[in-house]
């Protein structure tokens, strides 16, 4: 059993003591500390909630809405939804904040809490840290019986959110229509399965082949949307003569494509080519974390714009938006960030802005993908024993590097030309994680390798 707090939410596995899973107690005691910190800093009494359709969802979503209205909060309840739609309803209706009820990719025996601000995005290091230390005090004052709050429910905000998208200039609708596409969906049986067709039926797709969109909670493979865990799929969009696969992952934040052949287009692609398409029509800079593809660089430099690395993590990525007024930005693992329609991850704007883009291209999906150079990412890790100081090693290959162009502002990275490698202390284990990336596989697979036997060779002294 496992149990997670950090600074961004509390996510863990369901069963178990309290002490080492996300058991009922952690549930009401957390979402407590959340919703008195939210009482602290708003002068809203509104929190929205909304879960993914994973097996353990009902139940946390009770305890979560049942705690809330014990601080004498209000909860506006949308059910089954996703990240993106909690995120913007909380803007919508002004509440204090949000808490959406998601393990993400995790298997299904997880669950978390995942918490928002007033601005619906995710809360900053500080304001965690400042909920775990509430958490920690356990002295909650719950509200007297004439003050309790009440439960709104409300499952309009995914048609709303569809709607704010065709609202965009850039999304083309007659473009797609025009096209015919026939488009498979994999939801992974979650809530994608039920936001997913709905969108496309409004962008005008002309066929639309529901694979795993029953939202149970009956996850039918990995719900990480990486291609090993979707042969079945490609073999499913190939068979069906589909123009492309659309597949997203339980609370709909992270988003890839398979072309029509069967291939993949890549998850570190997705933010590329809907980026190329943005860049097109809105002149400005673009933002990915630092473990992220070159590519978008590349996109950004030939489209006249500046592109800016950011810690990994979705609230870094969104503060260096900010900082540099970035168009368009994200992550590597399928996460596009439209800041024109909210600040945060969202598959369903990533599909209507690549779906337009297809059409207007006038190709078909495997030959989009050539429009953008080939990279290839190797992930690796070292596994180190208690007494290996990891700040020193991490300082001393930076100084054996010092030549290179390096950032500090995450870990490590290292620039060689068109290649780089970047060097991460996990946060919940004893290990650095390397990424590197090249042109070649085999080339960014041996310069991981390289990296790690210059820090063994540190180590060994």
């Amino acid at each position: 059993m496992t149990l997670i707090k950090s600074i961004s939410g509390i996510r863990g596995t369901i069963g178990g003591t309290s002490d080492d899973a996300l058991t009922p107690t952690n549930i009401v005691k957390f979402t407590a500390a959340y919703g008195t910190w939210v009482k602290q800093q708003s002068k809203s009494n509104k929190i929205i909630i909304g879960r993914d359709a994973r097996l353990s969802g009902e139940m946390v979503s009770n305890l979560v809405a049942g705690t809330l209205t014990g601080l004498g909060l209000d909860v506006i309840d949308l059910g089954l939804s996703t990240t993106p739609t909690v995120e913007m309803a909380v803007t919508e209706e002004k509440a204090g904040g949000g808490i959406i009820i998601t393990a993400s990719h995790n298997p299904k025996q997880w669950n978390a809490l995942k918490l928002l601000n007033a601005a619906g995005e995710f809360i900053s290091g500080k304001d965690g840290e400042e909920v775990l230390a509430i958490a920690e005090k356990d002295a909650i004052k719950f509200a007297e019986v004439d003050k309790l709050g009440k439960i709104t429910r409300d499952d309009t905000y995914i048609q709303r959110h569809i709607d704010k998208i065709l609202a965009i200039d850039l999304v083309d609708v007659k473009a797609i229509k025009g096209r015919k596409f026939k488009v498979l969906v994999d939801a992974v049986n979650s809530t994608g399965g039920i936001a997913v067709p709905q969108l496309l039926k409004a962008l005008g797709v002309a066929e639309i082949i529901e694979y795993n969109c029953t939202p149970d909670g009956k996850f039918p493979h990995n719900p990480e949307p990486l291609p090993e865990h979707l042969t079945a799929t490609s073999q499913e969009v190939k068979f069906q003569k589909a123009d492309v696969g659309i597949v997203v992952d339980p609370d709909v934040d992270r988003l890839c494509f398979i072309s029509e052949d069967g291939s993949f287009f890549g998850e570190e692609y997705t933010l590329v080519a809907v980026a190329d398409y943005v860049l097109k029509h809105r002149k400005g800079n673009t933002v990915s974390n630092l473990s992220s593809t070159r590519a978008l660089r590349d996109v950004t430099e030939k489209a006249g714009g500046e592109y800016h690395a950011a810690a990994v993590g979705e609230v870094n990525v969104v503060t260096k938006m900010k900082q540099v007024n970035a168009v368009i930005g994200g992550e590597g693992n399928g996460g596009v960030i439209f800041p024109e329609l909210h600040y945060g991850r969202d598959a369903l704007v990533g599909i209507a802005l690549f779906l337009t883009h297809l059409a207007k291209e006038k190709k078909i999906c495997s030959m989009l993908r050539e429009n953008y150079p080939d990279y290839f990412i190797a992930k690796k890790k070292i596994e180190l024993t208690p007494e290996v100081n990891m700040d020193e090693l991490m300082k001393k290959m930076k100084d054996k590097y010092k030549k290179q162009p390096i950032n500090t502002e995450d870990g490590v990275k290292i620039e060689f030309d068109k290649e780089w490698v970047h060097l991460r202390k996990s946060n919940t284990e004893p290990i650095i994680r390397i990424y590197s990336e090249s042109t070649s596989e085999a080339t960014a697979t041996h310069l991981a390798e390289k990296i790690i036997l210059d820090m063994k060779t540190i180590i060994k002294g």
